[in-house]
């Protein structure tokens, strides 16, 4: 599962798909009348690690487009992730929706996720899915130094994320550490650099006055307000600015090639085993994966669409995903989450 994107290979669209999960109902009649059935008693109960501002719109468009009702509980994707852990077999969800591979590792790793079928799986290039098939992604997004274009000279910006730590950026940096995202991101830097050198640079940025945001959004304001110069975040956030204020506003997304850093990573789905209603989770990771769904992402959220030809999200802050070079990444063994939240709380970046 190496993670090197100079061309991607996109997997064409099937015109439809059969079951999902290995162990659901075979036949699209069959799935319906199951569907139903697992109706019957009670909805679909989706822990979504994403949040309700960005795919509430696409829950509600599930519900309308297959009658399946839904109960969605919202939570940052770590958060549910060690719920579900604590839950075990007495979970009531049936889905995990994460903004992160980490976090739906950490799941998959207690045996909690079912293996989905490898006709779902195939639709996604083996990177951006589980080795043993418990996950699969359904958007992507880069990591970025978002930065001003007012006060940022774009030539002398950093090579890497490493550099942050220099006296010429003192003060001017923000980040968002009880993100999930940003998480994964140092769970990266932790395989990639080794533990020492992560926890060295954590230090260093703290010395260096870095800034805490609760989010990636209040980043890209900070930014274009003056209150910071740089803030690592994804790729996306500004593209949402951009749509809601106009192309000129001030803020840039500076991608970094061969950097953890600059980081490709997926939003993924898995189905939990002790679920009751799989072919109703199976019409949902289905809905995920359709043409029409991964058109939504780039257009509504900025994400990279991961299983068909659509086009890449429009203008500057989301370049087409089939031109952009990514480190090695093997995102199925980030999934140590625990290791890195310690780290992050001994090193006082969490309290």
């Amino acid at each position: 599962m190496l993670f090197r994107i100079i061309a991607l290979a996109i997997i064409a669209a099937c015109a439809a798909v059969p079951a999902l999960l290995s162990t659901s109902a075979t036949g699209a009649d069959q799935a319906g009348k199951t569907a139903e059935r697992d109706e019957k008693g009670g909805p679909l109960v989706i822990y979504s690690g994403r949040s309700k501002s960005l795919v509430g719109p696409l829950m509600d468009r599930f519900t309308s487009e297959t009658g399946i009702q839904i109960e969605v509980r919202y939570a940052g994707s770590t958060d549910m992730a060690n719920l579900l852990i604590e839950e075990g077999r007495r979970t009531p969800a049936d889905v995990f929706l994460s903004q992160d591979p980490g976090a739906l590792g950490a799941v998959g790793d207690r045996g909690l996720l079912v293996a989905l079928d490898s006709d779902a799986l195939q639709r996604v290039p083996a990177a951006y899915r589980a080795l043993d098939g418990v996950w699969v992604g359904v958007s992507g997004r880069a990591r970025v130094l978002a930065h001003s274009t007012i006060r940022c000279d774009a030539d002398a910006l950093p090579a890497s994320v490493l550099e942050l730590t220099e006296p010429h950026w003192r003060g001017r940096v923000g980040w968002a550490p009880s993100n999930a995202s940003f998480q994964l991101f140092i769970t990266a830097m932790r395989h990639h650099h080794g533990d020492d050198a992560t926890r060295r640079w954590l230090q260093a940025m703290k010395r260096s006055g870095v800034r805490d945001y609760t989010s990636n959004r209040p980043i890209i304001q900070a930014i274009a307000d003056g209150e910071i110069d740089l803030g690592l975040t994804n790729h996306y956030y500004l593209a949402g600015f951009q749509r809601e204020r106009g192309a000129d506003f001030p803020v840039a997304n500076h991608f970094l090639p061969d950097d953890v850093g600059g980081m490709m990573s997926v939003a993924g789905v898995g189905v939990l085993t002790e679920s009751k209603r799989r072919a109703s989770a199976a019409r949902f990771v289905e809905f995920l994966l359709s043409d029409q769904t991964q058109r939504w992402f780039a257009r509504e959220t900025g994400e990279f669409p991961l299983t068909t030809e659509a086009p890449a999200p429009e203008g500057a802050a989301a370049p087409d995903i089939r031109a952009l070079e990514r480190l090695d990444i093997d995102l199925g063994s980030l999934s140590d989450l625990r290791a890195t939240l310690d780290m992050l709380r001994e090193t006082g970046v969490l309290p």
